[in-house]
């Protein structure tokens, strides 16, 4: 997963998919709640008129010096639900994220994700 002393140090670094296809710039981490470990990465996509984050699960991540490898394939991250620049990712909104991967969304309804 994502270790760093800081975590500001992998802001800006590319993210790529499994083929190393550019899919855009990592903007922010997003913890799980529960267990306050990485989970999810904002990632900065789009032209520079029309940029926007959206979002992809750290879930067999590879970091290197500079890019972040994910393991979902570029066009299935760049149809996730996204985010304006200056937006936040509300709670409401968690779960269509989670969906959009196939992934469990959690107990109840709380907050499952924190960006850091």
């Amino acid at each position: 997963m994502i270790e760093a002393e800081n975590i500001r140090d992998w802001r800006d670094h590319n993210v790529v998919d499994a083929e190393g296809n550019k899919i855009g710039t990592l903007e922010s981490v997003y913890v799980d709640t529960v267990s306050d470990s990485p989970f999810m990465i904002g990632i900065v996509i789009g032209l520079p008129t029309r940029r926007r984050i959206t979002f992809v699960p750290l879930e067999n991540a590879v970091v290197a010096p500079s890019y972040v490898k994910v393991a979902w394939p570029k066009q299935l991250v760049k149809e996730a639900p996204t985010i304006s620049t200056d937006g936040e990712l509300l709670a409401e909104e968690e779960r269509g994220i989670f969906d959009h991967y196939g992934l469990e969304f959690g107990v109840g309804h709380s907050r499952r994700l924190a960006r850091r």
